[in-house]
């Protein structure tokens, strides 16, 4: 089993620096041109199926990703792979374009994730670390993907709790850096172990 774990391209929140988990937020022309790029420079990995964050910024870089491929790939949604709910946070501007943080409560999220307190309606770093483990252990314990190319298209947040389940590094949940717009992640599962072979690639 082949996994290219991709993150969404970029939006006009991004830019904004504005805090954006559950809040639905369409790709700007940006994020659309790269998702186009990274298409054309996988489009000779033959995908069987894609699995997508059903929020629009994820799918919509699935659909121009798999629109350079010469079949046409299956697309689920799953949920478990959304970005964390940030609850009555979303839409909060973080920091400043020179990286200076506005909240004290986002501030804990990218320094000190594990301090990040759970947001009134939203989700902690232990909740979305829960629900993306229950996605890996049904995706590469499923005997029907084991010989599958699959595209996973989800968000900064969840592709890095996903890769929890490979890093094995829970203090160091960022793992150096929130992963790149259309930053790319091929894992290699076999006989049951998943190896990293690629990380936060960008095809710019």
């Amino acid at each position: 089993m082949k996994l290219y774990v991709v993150r969404h391209g970029e939006t006009v929140w991004n830019k904004l620096h504005k805090v954006q988990g559950a809040a639905d937020i369409p790709l700007a022309e940006k994020g659309i041109d790269l998702a186009e790029k990274t298409g054309e420079a996988l489009k000779k990995v033959p995908f069987d199926l894609c699995i997508t964050s059903p929020l629009v910024r994820a799918r919509r870089t699935a659909e121009l990703i798999l629109e350079k491929q010469p079949h046409k790939v299956p697309v689920i949604e799953d949920k478990r792979i959304q970005e964390i709910n940030f609850g009555e946070m979303e839409g909060v501007v973080c920091f400043t374009d020179e990286h200076v943080f506005l909240n004290e409560q986002m501030e804990k999220f990218f320094n000190d994730p594990w301090k990040f307190e759970r947001p009134k309606n939203g989700e902690n770093i232990s909740d979305i670390l829960a629900r993306t483990k229950d996605f890996w252990e049904e995706v590469t314990g499923n005997p029907d993907y084991q010989n599958k190319t699959i595209l996973i298209a989800s968000h900064g947040c969840a592709v890095r709790a996903l890769l929890q389940n490979i890093y094995q590094d829970p203090k160091n949940f960022w793992h150096g850096s929130v992963p790149p717009n259309c930053g790319v992640n091929i894992v290699e599962v076999k006989d049951g172990k998943a190896v990293l072979l690629e990380e936060d690639k960008v095809y710019a």
